[in-house]
C-alpha cells in the first residue's frame, strides 16, 4: 500500500549537480592533483557534466576557490578570545592566518586581493573592534587591518611557494647560497658575515613574531 504522505513528483535519481557535489569534487581534485589541475573543464569531467552546466552554480575558478575556503573556515572552531583588545587583535589575526595556512591552494585568490569569506567575517569584525578599542579611529582601524592583512598574505604566499618548490625539488636555496657566498666583505661587510647562515636565518618560521611586531608598530603610531 502506497504511503499517503508521499510527495508527488518525479521519481528517480536526484540532480547530479549541486553545490555540495561541486565542492566535494573540487576538493578531491585539489587534494589528489593540486591547484594546477583544477579548472572548470576538469571539474566538469570529474562530475560527468559540462563546464556550461557548472556556470549555473559557480561563476569561475576564483569563486570556486572562495567557496571552498568559506566551507573550510566554517568548520574552523571559534576559540574563546582574550578580553584585552591588543591580545584579542593578535589572537584573531593568528586565527585568520591559521585558517588560510591550511589551504595552500588559495594563494591564487590571495594574490588577487579578492579574499572575502562570509564564514570568516567574525574574525574581521573582532579585529576591527579591537583596533577601535585600542584607540584608533574607524579610518585608522580599517588601515591597520589592511596592513595586517598584507603581512599575512605576503607571509603565506612566500610560505606556499617555498613549500611548492620543495615538493617539486626546485628549492632556490642553493642559488641564494651561492649568491651570498660571493658577497665581497669590502663592499657588504654585514652580509658577508651573515652569508653562510643567510638561508637558515631568512627561512625560519617567524610568522608569529612578525605579526606581533606589526600589531605593536601600528598601535604605537596611535599612542
Amino acid at each position: 500500500m502506497q504511503s499517503s504522505n508521499r510527495r508527488p513528483g518525479k521519481i528517480g535519481r536526484p540532480p547530479r549537480l549541486s553545490r555540495e557535489a561541486i565542492l566535494s569534487a573540487a576538493q578531491r581534485i585539489l587534494d589528489e592533483e593540486g591547484t594546477g589541475s583544477l579548472s572548470m573543464r576538469r571539474l566538469a569531467k570529474e562530475l560527468s557534466s559540462t563546464p556550461m552546466a557548472l556556470y549555473h552554480h559557480v561563476r569561475d575558478k576564483d569563486e570556486l576557490l572562495m567557496m571552498l575556503l568559506d566551507a573550510h573556515a566554517e568548520r574552523f572552531p571559534r576559540p574563546e578570545l582574550p578580553e584585552p583588545p591588543r591580545d584579542r587583535l593578535i589572537a584573531c589575526a593568528q586565527i585568520l592566518h591559521d585558517i588560510l595556512v591550511g589551504c595552500p591552494w588559495v594563494v591564487e585568490v590571495l594574490v588577487s586581493d579578492s579574499f572575502a569569506s562570509a564564514s570568516a567575517m567574525w574574525i574581521v569584525e573582532n579585529m576591527v573592534d579591537a583596533l577601535i578599542e585600542c584607540g584608533l579611529t574607524e579610518e585608522d582601524a580599517a588601515y591597520a587591518y589592511r596592513v595586517i592583512w598584507y603581512y599575512t598574505v605576503g607571509e603565506l604566499t612566500l610560505r606556499f611557494n617555498r613549500e611548492r618548490a620543495r615538493d617539486q625539488n626546485q628549492e632556490a636555496a642553493p642559488y641564494r647560497t651561492r649568491v651570498m657566498a660571493a658577497v665581497a666583505a669590502d663592499d657588504f661587510p654585514r652580509l658577508a658575515v651573515l652569508g653562510p647562515r643567510w638561508v637558515e636565518l631568512t627561512s625560519a618560521d617567524n610568522q608569529r613574531r612578525g605579526l606581533v611586531a606589526v600589531v605593536d608598530g601600528l598601535l604605537a603610531q596611535n599612542a
